[in-house]
């Protein structure tokens, strides 16, 4: 069965030797995952390969770096990837693509976690 989730969701992301919780946002324009550059570094993830990504913004399609992590949703695991990004400049540090979102949610755009503070989370 298929957990209802908000758009942005608290999740854990668990490096080599740490974890950190941060707000995540669901992607359904994406097809797999994204994380910030220094957030990958404070994990102690290292790049495993190379992803060619295509942007609608973006003539020619980028290459980016690929870790992999395990990523917590609530009481789920995913042993997962993402590529590697400067998100500095954008308000969520991760965010969760299709092929997560695929099986294991449903979007619903209305439920909200305002509650949450990032800082709380870090």
């Amino acid at each position: 069965m298929k957990k209802v989730v908000g758009l942005v969701e608290p999740v854990k992301i668990i490096g080599k030797n740490k974890s950190i919780r941060v707000m995540a946002k669901f992607d359904t324009g994406a097809s797999g995952n994204s994380i910030d550059k220094k957030l990958a570094t404070r994990l102690n993830l290292t790049p495993k390969s190379v992803v060619r990504i295509k942007n609608a913004s973006v003539r020619k399609p980028r290459k980016r770096p690929v870790v992999s992590l395990i990523l917590q949703i609530g009481k789920k695991k995913f042993k997962t990837r993402a590529s590697v990004e400067d998100r500095r400049n954008m308000k969520y540090k991760f965010l969760i693509g299709r092929r997560i979102i695929h099986s294991n949610f449903i979007i619903d755009v209305a439920k909200s976690h305002k509650s949450y503070k990032e800082e709380a989370l870090k």
